[in-house]
């Protein structure tokens, strides 16, 4: 039997996240927009330790029951709850909050015990893209070479978020670039580890409090022990495959996070968008047809429909990960339908509130420029769509480039 409600610990996740975005977030959305590549607002400090409780899932005495009657509510869906909510307030300063950083996630995904233990609790980046490697994961030409007790890298990445702030760094990098993507490791660095140097912070058109970093890794030395997973290079096509597949594992989690964040944005603007046209006495009957409606009506049922379509994709990948099922397809097609929605319907309650929406008076404007990236971190538009039509084809990514 499918059950669309969220269950009463989920409900009261969504109640105290929304009481943080609305409390904390809002009041100093606009004031940190204005301070772009300053330290990390003091006020977010104190959320640190209840996002680590957000992404724990809550009650943990259900997890137990919840297991035993075959369905699971755990840590991925709990986040997307909690995501959507802290996004309707703020996207940037959520991702700005201590321990919410995308290598947090990495750990937890393929991370050893010891390393969850010792590394968990920090505020982690991740830093995959190069000049050279974009959407294509596999192109990291950054090298990693065992040195005795240390690996030793070298190479440079850029778009790295929280590369500034975060504690560590979860930084890929080839063993053998000879080996393609089967060579392809994940190695955690701390904060002034020898070798890691900041070269810049990016000035962005949105989530600007948000630090966007490049990196310089020349000589990088760190202990033996800091690489996520294996340190052996497979040998055979299947045994390759797998091995990428566990670095590629964390997306199956932060592609749904990421379309959460589109979730959130979309309505708070949506929510502004029809508290404006309600006072010009425009609103929407429900009880009419779209096409017996106004303009500006069906615009709006469009845009809530879109949004719930979104939110019903994001959530399923997200219980899929809960419950111990491959979600690769799910995770980018949720993320490929919210971050365009995102994208359409902020845009879409800008021009619907004309001057108000565009200048500075409300949120809408700034709504509009964060909701941009998120249609493009995380994979691009065109690189979910072709992960999906890999999956319905079943064609490999050799096969299908």
């Amino acid at each position: 039997m499918i059950n669309f409600e969220l269950p009463e610990k989920l409900l009261n996740l969504q109640t105290m996240s929304h009481q943080v975005a609305a409390g904390v977030f809002r009041p100093i959305s606009r004031k940190y927009d204005r301070i772009e590549h300053g330290p990390t607002p003091e006020e977010l400090k104190p959320l640190a330790q209840m996002r680590a409780a957000m992404r724990e899932g809550g009650d943990k005495s259900k997890v137990a029951a919840e297991a035993a009657s075959g369905s699971r509510n755990g840590a991925n869906l709990s986040g997307i709850v909690a995501g959507e909510e802290l996004c309707w307030g703020d996207v940037g300063l959520l991702l700005s909050i201590p321990g919410s950083g995308l290598g947090n996630a990495a750990i937890l995904a393929v991370g050893t015990p010891e390393q969850k233990e010792k590394f968990g609790k920090l505020y982690c980046a991740m830093a995959i893209t190069e000049p050279g490697a974009g959407s294509d994961s596999a192109a990291v030409s950054t090298t990693a070479v065992l040195d005795g007790d240390e690996w030793v890298l070298n190479g440079e990445k850029i778009y790295c978020t929280a590369g500034q702030r975060g504690d560590a760094i979860v930084v890929w990098a080839t063993l053998d670039k000879s080996k393609g993507k089967a060579a392809i490791k994940s190695f955690i660095v701390p904060q002034g580890a020898p070798g890691l140097s900041l070269v810049r912070v990016e000035e962005k058109m949105g989530l600007r409090i948000s630090d966007t970093a490049a990196l310089s890794l020349n000589n990088c030395r760190i202990p033996k022990e800091n690489i996520l997973g294996s340190p052996e290079v497979a040998d055979t096509e299947a045994a390759r495959k797998k091995a990428f597949g566990g670095v590629m594992q964390t997306f199956d989690s932060t592609r749904p996070a990421v379309a959460a964040m589109a979730l959130g944005l979309a309505r708070a603007a949506l929510e502004i968008t029809r508290e404006l046209l309600e006072k010009e006495g425009v609103k929407a009957d429900y009880s009419k047809t779209l096409y017996n409606s106004t303009a500006v009506e069906a615009e709006l049922y469009r845009m809530e429909a879109d949004l719930e379509a979104a939110r019903l994709m994001t959530y399923k990948a997200a219980w899929m990960a809960d419950n111990g099922q491959a979600n690769s397809k799910e995770a980018s097609m949720c993320k490929a339908k919210a971050g365009r929605m995102g994208n359409t319907v902020t845009l879409k309650c800008v021009e619907l509130c004309g001057e108000l929406g565009y200048s500075e008076n409300l949120l809408l404007e700034k709504f509009a420029r964060d909701s941009k990236i998120i249609d493009i971190f995380e994979g691009t538009q065109q690189i979910q769509q072709l992960i999906v039509a890999r999956h319905l084809l079943g064609l490999s990514s050799r096969e299908l480039k």
